[in-house]
């Protein structure tokens, strides 16, 4: 994936690729107002790294054992 690390802007298919899912999922998530941000240039689709990457960050769900470990508590 090192040619994705020198583009600022990638198309549905790489886009899906750099979060790991199917391209198709993120037509759904764009018809259903979902999903990351993305510019609409004409006809094509793109999105900035910068808003995948705040996505994926937004979709991070803490869990009883991360929140403990991150407080510096210990879990049993």
């Amino acid at each position: 994936m090192e040619f994705l690390s020198s583009k600022r802007r990638l198309n549905t298919r790489e886009a899906a690729q750099y979060l790991g899912i199917r391209p198709g999922t993120m037509e759904v998530w764009r018809s259903l107002g979902r999903g990351p941000r993305f510019c609409k240039i004409g006809a094509r689709v793109v999105y900035n790294i910068t808003d995948l990457d705040e996505y994926a960050q937004s979709c991070v769900v803490e869990t009883i054992d991360t929140v403990n470990t991150l407080k510096g508590g210990s879990h049993a």
